[in-house]
């Protein structure tokens, strides 16, 4: 595909489900989007990102150091690890004594470095706060959605659990349908459904939480098969908001199924156990695990 050198390919990966959307003629401006691509990069890229640009400049300004001449006093002639360590001890203010600028040329230089230290330092504390301090969900979504009988009631159904021991107050799901069709023009297009949930507020979301959507002929999924889903391409995303009670903050989360993950005939194994001395327990080892329902329906 021909590519003038301003645009470029992003792939998103939709979470749960593996199903990747290759986005094509984006503007390239990295620098424009820096801030939100650090505070997104996992922490291992994020510190081999600030490693990098640490050695990077060290060995700019030790270069420039060199480059000046005799500027270091108690340095070696020529020596760039003196120069290196020199850079290190100037950027970082260390300051051990030993090492000392020397000329007009080489205390600018230091200045500009000392100055590029601060600002650095400021923004990669800055950045690791943001960091550390944005708040997130640890909220489980079960493998596989099922379609099965709840109720009397032919229902989509998955599970969510609150993998943290603090609660969610004021939990809303949200449940859409992403489906292929074709409009009266003989047009193809991606369609978006508002999915109605049995419950879709919680006052708080502590342990499981199942989310039912009863397929009635109001429903966008009403006389759709495991056959017809195939071939429209169809995808499930749900979405979870909330009062984290620790941090006094919203979070959310978000998870896919594809086609491939919807299991029909299917239910989900009870979790709901109880302990030798009376009390009820939530066993998550079963949290995933569906069984056979029985019907005849696929």
């Amino acid at each position: 595909m021909p590519s003038d050198g301003s645009t470029r390919h992003r792939i998103t990966r939709m979470p749960g489900s593996g199903r990747e959307v290759v986005s094509i003629g984006l503007r390239n401006s990295p620098l424009r989007d820096l801030y939100h691509s650090l505070l997104t990069a996992r922490w291992a890229q994020f510190f081999g990102l600030v490693l990098f640009a640490y050695l990077g400049a060290n060995l700019l300004f030790a270069s420039g150091y060199l480059a000046i001449g005799d500027g270091i006093e108690e340095a070696r002639p020529g020596n760039f690890s003196d120069a290196f360590f020199f850079s290190v001890q100037t950027m970082a203010t260390i300051g051990y004594g030993k090492m000392a600028p020397r000329g007009l040329a080489a205390n600018l230089l230091v200045t500009l470095e000392a100055l590029i230290g601060l600002l650095g330092l400021a923004l990669v504390t800055g950045l690791v706060f943001a960091k550390f301090a944005r708040p997130t969900a640890r909220v489980l979504f079960s493998r596989n959605a099922v379609v099965t009988t709840f109720d009397g009631v032919p229902s989509l159904l998955f599970r969510m659990a609150n993998e943290r021991g603090n609660q969610i107050a004021e939990a809303q799901a949200h449940l859409v349908l992403l489906r292929t069709e074709r409009t009266p023009e003989g047009e193809e297009v991606r369609r978006v459904h508002d999915l109605r949930l049995r419950r879709s507020q919680s006052a708080f979301f502590a342990f499981t939480w199942l989310v039912v959507h009863p397929i009635t002929p109001d429903s966008p999924l009403f006389g759709e098969t495991s056959a017809t889903m195939q071939e429209k391409d169809l995808d499930l995303v749900a979405s979870m908001t909330g009062l984290d009670e620790t941090l006094s903050q919203s979070v959310h989360a978000r998870h896919a199924w594809s086609v491939d993950q919807i299991l029909w005939g299917h239910r989900f194994a009870d979790v709901i156990v109880r302990m030798p001395d009376g009390r009820r327990a939530i066993d998550y080892r079963k949290f995933h695990l569906v069984e056979p329902d029985g019907s005849a329906r696929r």
